[in-house]
């Protein structure tokens, strides 16, 4: 359900840019969601169709980007990605391990139409 609050804070930065650059609208919204985030795409989608009616987004594409799960190794500095639950490093089994990437969420970028 924290997509609701996420996807409300988006079109709240849509706006205000949207605002500062005197854009008649919003056209596309480039997210990147990582994939330990806990961020469910489909679910923003959702919010965004609801949320964005009747204001300057409301044409607005909303684009994902998946950003993988990455993990380092503090043993032997291998860093792989995660595929599905977490495992030893595959270089030396070790499980002193760091998330290096993939719990990002991400506004890269907004276009304008003016």
């Amino acid at each position: 359900m924290h997509e609701l609050a996420v996807t409300e804070e988006i079109l709240h930065k849509a706006e205000e840019i949207a605002l500062q650059e005197h854009a008649l609208r919003v056209t596309d919204i480039y997210l990147q969601i990582g994939k330990l985030s806990g961020i469910i795409d489909e679910s923003v989608q959702f919010y965004w169709n609801a949320l964005c009616e009747d204001t300057i987004c409301a044409q607005a594409n909303l684009h994902f980007e998946a950003v993988p799960a990455l993990i380092d190794c503090k043993d032997c500095g291998n860093q792989y990605e995660l595929d599905h639950d977490l495992i030893p490093c595959p270089a030396c089994s070790s499980m002193n391990l760091k998330i290096a990437g993939g719990e990002e969420f991400i506004l890269k970028s907004i276009e304008v139409e003016k």
